[in-house]
């Protein structure tokens, strides 16, 4: 997985920018916690400036990305290198669907901070979702593989589980941040920012990712559906809402 980011990593950070209406949600969920470890930090986009914080981040290409100016450690969610009880809070926004062994990167998160936040996202949700459900099904029986379901986290951190409902303009490119602009799936520079598709060329990372084939199968259906008018009957209601429940998920314990 470190080595994958290195190579689908590039351009992260301006596809997968700060959301402020997510950023709140995240706040408010931090509380008044001095002292962060942001678990899978990424570029680290969701990191508040106002207090001390540490990222963990294994990939060397997200670490050079980073816009954030908190000390990062190159290190694995499943072995975080700090004492016990070293922070007030742990976060891990949108990854622990990467981590290797999510129970143990969990049991991390509990052993070095009294406070744990987790952004991610259930898997039901994506089979209401017209992107899903209509274009790339696939990606449904993928995230099955690699996504815990969401009771198994909140029971595992005896948490409390917060809806982080999606706004039509959201600019942090995630898989479901377009769902009222069908347009930009189709455009791969877009498409470069959800870790589901995979890059235009090269080796495919095994196992996580769709076949490019699949991609060009379901873009060219969203394609016509758009032309035709055919997606416009479907979800053409969507078009009048500010914000829909994806499926996004704080779970605060």
């Amino acid at each position: 997985m470190n080595q994958t980011y290195d190579t689908i990593g590039k351009g992260y950070a301006q596809r997968r920018r700060t959301d402020p209406r997510f950023f709140a949600h995240i706040v408010a969920a931090l509380g008044d916690a001095r002292s962060i470890v942001n678990v899978g930090a990424g570029s680290g986009s969701y990191e508040p400036d106002d207090r001390y914080l540490v990222a963990v981040e294994p990939s060397a290409e997200m670490i050079r990305q980073r816009t954030s100016s908190a000390p990062v450690v190159r290190a694995d969610a499943t072995a975080l290198p700090f004492a016990d009880a070293s922070f007030d809070a742990a976060m891990a926004i949108l990854t622990i669907h990467h981590w290797p062994d999510p129970d143990a990167g969990l049991e991390e998160m509990q052993r070095v901070a009294s406070r744990q936040i987790i952004l991610t996202h259930t898997i039901e949700d994506l089979n209401d979702f017209w992107l899903t459900r209509d274009y790339f099904p696939e990606i449904v029986q993928l995230d099955l593989l690699r996504f815990q379901p969401l009771r198994h986290v909140a029971e595992k951190l005896k948490g409390r589980v917060e809806v982080v409902p999606v706004p039509w303009d959201c600019i942090d490119g995630h898989l479901g941040a377009f769902w009222r602009r069908p347009e930009a799936y189709l455009d791969p520079d877009v498409r470069a920012g959800m870790s589901m598709f995979p890059p235009t060329d090269g080796p495919l990372p095994s196992g996580w990712m769709l076949d490019r084939a699949v991609v060009e199968r379901g873009v060219a259906r969203l394609a016509d559906d758009l032309v035709s008018g055919r997606w416009e009957e479907r979800n053409g209601y969507l078009r009048e809402m500010d914000e829909i429940d994806l499926g996004y998920r704080l779970v605060i314990a």
